[in-house]
């Protein structure tokens, strides 16, 4: 009989929390994300760099032996929390966690040190909306090259490294220079989209392809989920402290007994994906029902943060309509979550399989 997961935060974890919160206090304001989301260049290469290279976090995943940190997904899930606070615009999910998971599959040491010093960012060439365990796109390898076209890939402007599966089963790493990478209009202007084209790119077979994505998404939808609740964390965190210096007819706005109960919803509704999140993090980290914990904190998470975003920029009256207030950046990146690596209904379909509970 497994033992059952401690979902409490270790004081390493709370340390790492700070650290990570402190960083990102100082170089990742609202202000500061918003205009980079008006630019030509929404990643923070600055901020990635004193992530990785100043505190390491690129490795959290990585064993010792390859240069990393040998940390677990609890870890990485903290990280992860800070990060969807401050919808920072860095590749930290898809290479520190989706093109890393998809290396570790592989076995690729030399590629896994690269990326655990953060000097080169991976993204694994599969569509954002992909589900574990779903049907994904291969390009076609023909004499020695790969040729083909992938679109919906998540952070490939900022990539110096595509894993890519093939047609004939296998995963390969290309050069981002050689390929081509069109941006797309994306609804998350701090996580863009782009299209990865392939005309006669060499690239090195690093494995098979499909328990590598595989295991890549399922990693990526649980630590979703911890991303998913730093961002409900915030929305609530900011709505109670608005609503208690918004004053109305001499009061605070906060003490209105409506208001009152649509906060205690979102407290409620938090401090549940708080849970599902630890324990998908735990999971992850155990190996110990990974599925079943990856589906039901991704089949809770998206909705959840939806709503708490959605119900923070309501609850900021005209000021969380405006531009200039950070609140639609969390609804963006809230409702292009709840696509990423499944919906919430993939999620629950594919939980009712698991346990056996299929749809009548």
């Amino acid at each position: 009989m497994s033992a059952q997961p401690d979902l409490l935060y270790s004081e390493e974890e709370e340390a790492l929390r700070a650290a990570v919160r402190d960083l990102l206090t100082d170089h990742c304001d609202p202000a500061g994300v918003i205009a980079r989301t008006e630019s030509d260049a929404p990643h923070d290469r600055a901020l990635w760099k004193s992530l990785t290279e100043g505190m390491g976090l690129a490795g959290l995943l990585v064993p010792e032996e390859y240069g990393g940190q040998g940390a677990t997904h609890r870890e990485t899930a903290v990280v992860l929390e800070e990060l969807g606070r401050s919808v920072a615009p860095v590749p930290y999910l898809t290479s520190a966690v989706v093109a890393t998971e998809a290396l570790l599959d592989c076995a690729a040491g030399d590629l896994l040190a690269e990326l655990a010093t953060g000097r080169r960012v991976g993204v694994l060439a599969v569509a954002l909306h992909l589900a574990p365990g779903a049907a994904f796109t291969p390009v076609r390898l023909e004499g020695g090259a790969l040729h083909g076209e992938l679109t919906g890939i998540a952070d490939a402007a900022a990539a110096d490294l595509l894993l890519v599966p093939a047609d004939d089963g296998g995963l390969y790493a290309v050069r981002a220079g050689d390929a081509t990478v069109t941006p797309l209009t994306s609804l998350d202007l701090t996580r863009p989209l782009a299209t990865v084209t392939l005309a006669g790119a060499p690239g090195r077979r690093l494995g098979d392809a499909e328990p590598a994505v595989r295991r890549a998404l399922r990693a990526g939808a649980g630590l979703l989920a911890a991303e998913q609740l730093g961002l409900a964390d915030w929305t609530l965190t900011e709505t109670v402290r608005y609503l208690k210096d918004r004053k109305q007819f001499n009061r605070p706005v906060g003490g209105f007994q409506a208001l009152k109960h649509r906060l205690a919803q979102m407290w409620l509704e938090t401090v549940h994906l708080r849970a599902a999140a630890r324990n998908a993090a735990d999971a992850l980290s155990t190996g110990q029902d990974t599925e079943v914990a990856v589906a039901v904190a991704q089949a809770y998470a998206a909705p959840v943060a939806v709503r708490a975003a959605e119900e923070a920029l309501q609850l900021h009256g005209g000021l969380g309509m405006t531009w200039e207030h950070p609140v639609h950046l969390y609804l963006k990146r809230a409702k292009a979550d709840s696509l990423a690596y499944g919906t919430a209904g993939a999620h629950r379909a594919a939980l009712a399989g698991l346990v056996e509970l299929p749809a009548p």
